[in-house]
């Protein structure tokens, strides 16, 4: 009988090993799906971070040129999002000029966690920079005539595009049309960074020709209107660069100066859709274009490359402007590649 009890014990002690061993399997598994249930969870959720992206796009101010580029980075954006099959939204800001404005912008977008930040124009750009220093958030700018000048180079998280003006095939345009000129207005902000390299390079052009010129600057619109009316009757040409001021109000200043006689030479075409007479640069439509690949490849790879300069060389004339001023402007086929032909925009 001991020894049967002896057996009888043994063999429930062994089943209760073997339960206990099954148990323990089964936990063993069980937490081994969770694991990997874990992983894929953590893997799918880092699939879809990848997969899509949050971008401001901030703007200096309200202007055909700018909103030309927030547009083309914008449809951009949209058409390469739709093509990759990922998720790209997207937030306009705009600072209305105000610096005060755009550095609470910069302050909003960091702190909510943005991908990627475009500034459009010189301020808007800066202001960015500062905020993004904290977190290296990437800042692909749009349209810096000069980025070493707005100190906006060798900074590892900063880059973008620049429609650094060719200053001389302006003043080349200018002569070939009319060679008689004797006094050439120069009409910008001197707040503009944009037009501090241009206007320095288009009075060095005229002082080696000989030519006299006169400057008016202004920082709001009734000052810059004032300074272009000032200049009827004193000029026979007008020279504005990519000068942002002066765009907000190039309608009523192409106008004031049409009717003055005066042809008007700008540093961007959106300028002679607003009324001016011609220009030599950059397509903006193609310029906002680039800054959004640019943008996303940044987001997809990491590598924050050198800025590019845009190619010019594309003459814009605006046909109703020239037939007001009587202009024969057939000589710009010599003197560029491309020349468009545009009317005033409404």
């Amino acid at each position: 009988m001991k020894k049967f009890v002896a057996v009888l014990s043994a063999a429930a002690m062994m089943t209760s090993l073997a339960a206990c061993g099954s148990t323990a399997d089964t936990a063993n598994t069980a937490a081994s799906s969770a694991n990997t249930a874990a992983s894929a969870a953590e893997s799918t959720a880092d699939t879809a971070a990848a997969d899509s992206y949050k971008v401001a796009i901030v703007q200096q101010l309200d202007h055909a040129s700018l909103d030309e580029i927030r547009v083309a980075i914008e449809k951009e954006l949209d058409a390469k999002a739709a093509e990759k099959g990922i998720t790209i939204e997207y937030k306009d800001f705009n600072g209305q000029n105000d610096a005060t404005t755009l550095n609470q912008i910069g302050t909003e977008v960091v702190a909510d966690g943005y991908d990627a930040i475009i500034p459009i124009a010189t301020l808007a750009a800066q202001c960015m920079t500062t905020a993004a220093e904290s977190t290296k958030t990437p800042v692909i700018y749009a349209a810096i005539s000069d980025p070493a000048a707005a100190d906006l180079t060798d900074i590892d998280y900063v880059t973008g595009t620049s429609d650094a003006l060719n200053t001389q095939s302006i003043m080349d345009m200018m002569f070939a049309v009319q060679p008689d000129i004797q006094t050439v207005g120069l009409l910008y902000s001197n707040s503009e960074a944009n037009s501090t390299t241009p206007i320095a390079e288009a009075k060095a052009y005229l002082d080696a020709k000989g030519i006299a010129y006169v400057e008016k600057t202004g920082n709001t619109n009734d000052e810059i209107m004032t300074a272009a009316s000032s200049m009827v009757g004193q000029v026979d040409a007008v020279f504005t660069p990519t000068d942002n001021v002066v765009m907000a109000a190039a309608a009523a200043v192409s106008e004031t100066l049409t009717k003055g006689g005066i042809p008007f030479y700008t540093g961007a075409d959106s300028f002679v859709t607003a009324g001016a007479f011609a220009t030599c640069g950059v397509n903006y439509t193609e310029l906002g274009t680039y800054t959004a690949d640019m943008a996303l490849d940044i987001l997809e790879t990491g590598v924050v490359p050198a800025y590019h300069v845009m190619d010019g060389g594309i003459i814009t004339v605006n046909t109703e402007t020239a037939a007001a001023l009587g202009i024969d402007y057939s000589a710009f086929n010599d003197l560029a590649g491309q020349v468009v032909e545009v009317t005033t925009a409404e």
